[in-house]
């Protein structure tokens, strides 16, 4: 019977395929990698602890697997900044978007399809955040498993529809503009922009 790897465990929340890869990058660097519970303000983490020169990477393990990989490739890019350049280097500087878009092309093909073809242009120029990238992000969450609330992204509904945002306040999608789309509040006639990846709730009239 063959022995379990010991960080096996991890395979659950990668691509098909992309285990091995991953922990090699781990075990190369000695990265300590914690998979935390969901995280409003960030979805990752990287930090240099300079007393044991341990290198700590969180990623939150309520990602789709795709995301999860997007997110650790994105921090273990900034570990390989930081061993290449220490503090030399901006945090999300040229430096950094280098060592990311090289650590995307080598794990490019556990990705499928849709989100290959968005990321053939991000790679040249990645954003700080997938959050900053709003074409990465809507292929990437297309593989989310449905949620509870019944929540769905802005940009999956029609021009027209209602949805429930925060404290039951109802709004409208006027039109898009770009990557945002003007909204206006039912209750105050006022109009807001949101991105087209806010979560919302859709509401029947």
């Amino acid at each position: 019977m063959a022995k379990e790897h010991p960080m096996q465990a991890l395979a659950a929340y990668l691509p098909d395929g992309s285990f091995e890869q991953v922990v090699a990058y781990l075990h190369q660097y000695k990265v300590h990698l914690t998979v935390t519970k969901e995280r409003k303000r960030v979805l990752g983490n990287y930090a240099h602890l300079p007393s044991d020169n341990i290198h700590r990477i969180t990623v939150n393990g309520n990602l789709n697997q795709f995301e999860f990989l997007i997110t650790l490739l994105h921090e273990l890019a900034h570990l390989l900044t930081w061993v290449k350049y220490q503090r030399k280097a901006a945090p999300h500087g040229k430096e950094w978007k280098q060592q990311y878009g090289l650590l995307l092309i080598d794990f490019f093909i556990f990705f499928p399809p849709d989100v290959q073809a968005v990321l053939k242009t991000y790679i040249h120029n990645p954003a700080a955040t997938a959050n900053g990238e709003t074409a990465l992000l809507l292929a990437l969450r297309q593989y989310d498993k449905p949620k509870r609330d019944g929540s769905i992204m802005l940009a999956h509904l029609p021009q027209g529809a209602r949805f429930n945002y925060e404290q039951n306040r109802i709004f409208e999608i006027i039109k898009k503009r770009r990557t945002r789309y003007e909204c206006v509040e039912i209750a105050t006639g006022r109009r807001y922009l949101f991105s087209g990846i806010a979560m919302v709730e859709p509401v029947t009239t």
